[in-house]
């Protein structure tokens, strides 16, 4: 891909593992200060490995490297890495174990599934692409074809709020830690270095060209549905075009509308699904959806040469979304999550011939006669997954 340069900043965007890793890798060897790394999965087969090696050349070398990893999607780092990290000095945490009742808790839904690294305050990396090969699924062994997903590298301004967002994060998890161990002090000095920190998260980079490259942010307390009105608003400025690929499609009622509305005005809309069966609800209940969407004109492709993992949408070729966010409840309603949103033509219409080539060669297109003459069985399960969704939000308190 095409390094795309505006309004002091630099986007590259990145498809596959492979470009990422190379990419992070890359900036992490040339690291001198400082190095934070969060991801949902990390895993160590294939490819993966050079980041954690990298990671451990880093601070072996001198450089403050920071990780957090989930504790669902990552319970405890692979062996032998803990030992070689904590030997190297690479702090690391996992965010939120899940304990004795796992995922029995509501609360215990609440994710770290963001993507994001940063390099001395000057490089970051935002996406969907876990440090994770994308020819291995850690549920499903090897893969036949490479995962499908994108993650953007970034300098400029914009790296400075990634910079504080990771920083506040880290500083929480600290406070917490601290707290549990009855560290009282320890507690307010670590809470005391996120509040200084949140300052500098929110700031929006501009530029007297027009181009515009922003974080855009979920969380449980500020920034709760900011990546969802920031879809909602690009779908109802669209003129003529979206093209839009979600791994687990579970929209609200208001997104679903604002598909739906642009369809009836013209606007020609395109949605790339996942097509390989992965999970229960998310490929059940996204089915259940799809009847008013057809019904409007949408053209929905299932991608099916491998897991669609991407979270990516071109609105007008100028508008452009990569990041971590599903269009589902847990990431839009519960989970920690980043995009970057870029209006820019150069670098919404390099991703836009991605998403049109998976299009063209590698996915299927829905037919609405087809759809409606499923069999009685893939109904119900469609049924029972949808309801299944609802059941999760009602007993989080949520409507979607």
């Amino acid at each position: 891909m095409k390094l795309q340069r505006h309004s002091g900043h630099q986007l590259q965007l990145l498809q596959g593992s492979n470009a990422f890793f190379e990419a992070m890798v890359q900036a992490m060897d040339a690291g001198l200060h400082e190095i934070r790394l969060e991801t949902y999965i990390l895993d160590v087969h294939g490819g993966a490995e050079q980041v954690m090696q990298a990671l451990e050349r880093a601070a072996l070398r001198g450089v403050s490297v920071a990780l957090v990893v989930d504790g669902v999607g990552t319970p405890a780092l692979p062996a032998p890495w803990p030992q070689r990290l904590t030997a190297a000095g690479v702090q690391w945490r996992v965010f939120a174990p899940l304990g004795r009742l796992g995922l029995l808790l509501p609360s215990r839904w609440r994710r770290l599934h963001r993507k994001l690294c940063v390099v001395d305050g000057e490089i970051a990396f935002c996406g969907g692409i876990n440090v994770l090969d994308d020819w291995f699924d850690p549920n499903h062994g090897a893969l036949q074809a490479p995962r499908f997903d994108f993650a953007v590298r970034v300098t400029g301004p914009l790296v400075q709020e990634v910079h504080a967002v990771m920083s506040q994060f880290w500083w929480r998890i600290q406070a917490a830690q601290r707290a549990k161990q009855v560290d009282w002090k320890g507690a307010w000095q670590a809470l005391q270095q996120a509040v200084q920190d949140k300052r500098h998260v929110g700031i929006t980079p501009t530029a007297a060209n027009g181009a515009l490259a922003e974080l855009v942010l979920r969380d449980n307390l500020r920034y709760r549905t900011r990546i969802e009105r920031a879809y909602r608003q690009a779908l109802g400025d669209a003129r003529y075009d979206i093209v839009l690929a979600n791994a687990y499609f579970l929209p609200g009622r208001k997104i679903r509308k604002s598909l739906i509305h642009a369809a009836q005005r013209g606007v020609r809309v395109r949605l790339l699904l996942q097509g390989r069966y992965e999970y229960f609800m998310q490929f059940h209940a996204a089915h259940a959806l799809y009847a008013p969407l057809l019904a409007a004109g949408i053209e929905i492709y299932e991608y099916t040469p491998s897991f669609l993992h991407a979270k990516v949408a071109v609105v007008d070729g100028r508008w452009a979304t990569v990041g971590s966010s599903n269009m589902d409840p847990l990431s839009l309603l519960l989970a920690r999550e980043a995009n970057v949103v870029v209006q820019n033509e150069l670098f919404a219409q390099d991703l836009q011939r991605c998403l049109e080539q998976a299009i063209r060669v590698d996915a299927q297109r829905v037919d609405p006669l087809r759809y409606t003459q499923r069999s009685l069985r893939l109904k119900v399960f469609d049924a029972m997954a949808y309801l299944l969704m609802r059941v999760m939000l009602f007993l989080n308190g949520k409507r979607y």
